[in-house]
């Protein structure tokens, strides 16, 4: 089923306070904010925050009519509490302490309990998008037991949309190949850094009509500041990365235009690509992403960065954009 996605949507695994903790409160203020800021698709995730970031984000938008918003939830990941760790924090990036522990789980049993612990710390009776969240290790636990499940929901009515989210292009281009799918989300891998998924995945996303949900457009960190920053993908980058980055920064200067600006721009510019996340600690940033996001970026642009070797000739763009 076609869903309609604003084209700047909120990724949501800040206000599992991803990194650093941030209050209940600026939580709220960020969802307010980007609101405010026209957007209507918001992508969350147990695993974001053991479950903290759906909790925020279902008491924030609870404010709002429950048919003028999109959000999208992931499966794969189940939660079962962990006596034993209160005194811990969780040990994967999210600053909370480690009351659940995560559980790999694809089957059907699995992908129907992690849908249903989602809705309840939603507060929701439905999501809109379930995606399959990080299957790179359990692709045949995937195929015979996590896309059926989603089919069936999908066929009686339960969720409008179905797809995967991944870090990676080969894998999803698979499932795109094998499953009727709705939508997948691609992290990192369409950005000005870094564009596998030309090779194969857009091609054919644009051919059957699957919608391509762009995240990671800062490759976590890099690109997110007019100089390049020192983070790649979560690990520190390596030095010839960091000056590739500096040199797309200074073709972007010529042009008048931000780094993070054209890092936003790039993805959005594809036919594919329906809308473009982007997380946020704090109002602020929400703001500024979305001042960024409504620049036009001049197509001279894209045309001096191919010429210099800094993107692939074989880009594509939208006919309209200027």
């Amino acid at each position: 089923m076609k869903i309609s996605l604003s084209p700047l949507g909120l990724g949501c695994a800040q206000l599992g306070n991803l990194y650093h903790a941030i209050t209940d409160e600026t939580a709220e203020a960020t969802v307010r904010q980007a609101w405010d800021e026209g957007i209507r698709y918001f992508d969350t995730a147990p695993h974001y925050g053991l479950g903290l970031s759906e909790r925020r984000l279902g008491a924030a938008l609870s404010a709002h009519p429950r048919a003028e918003f999109v959000i999208s939830t992931k499966v794969g990941r189940v939660l079962e509490p962990d006596p034993g760790g209160a005194s811990r924090t969780d040990s994967q990036g999210f600053v909370v302490p480690a009351v659940y522990k995560r559980r790999w789980d694809f089957s059907r049993d699995g992908i129907l309990r992690s849908l249903d612990d989602s809705l309840e710390r939603l507060g929701l009776d439905r999501v809109d998008v379930v995606y399959v969240h990080d299957p790179d290790e359990h692709f045949e636990d995937t195929v015979n037991g996590a896309f059926p499940a989603l089919l069936e929901l999908r066929e009686q009515g339960v969720v409008d949309a179905i797809g995967a989210g991944m870090n990676q292009a080969p894998m999803l281009t698979e499932f795109v190949r094998r499953f009727d799918l709705d939508v997948i989300l691609l992290a990192g891998r369409y950005t000005l850094l870094n564009q596998p998924a030309l090779d194969d995945l857009l091609p054919l996303c644009a051919e059957r009509g699957v919608d391509v949900v762009a995240g990671g457009a800062f490759n976590a960190g890099i690109l997110a500041t007019t100089s390049p920053g020192t983070m790649y993908d979560y690990a520190e980058a390596p030095a010839e990365l960091v000056e590739r980055a500096q040199r797309i920064a200074d073709v972007c200067a010529r042009h008048g235009v931000e780094l993070p600006q054209a890092a936003l721009a790039l993805p959005a510019a594809h036919p594919a690509v329906v809308s473009v996340v982007v997380g946020a600690h704090d109002p602020g940033q929400v703001r500024l992403n979305a001042e960024r996001f409504r620049r036009p970026v001049p197509r001279a642009l894209w045309t001096d960065l191919i010429r210099a070797g800094l993107l692939r000739e074989d880009t594509v763009l939208r006919q309209e954009e200027p």
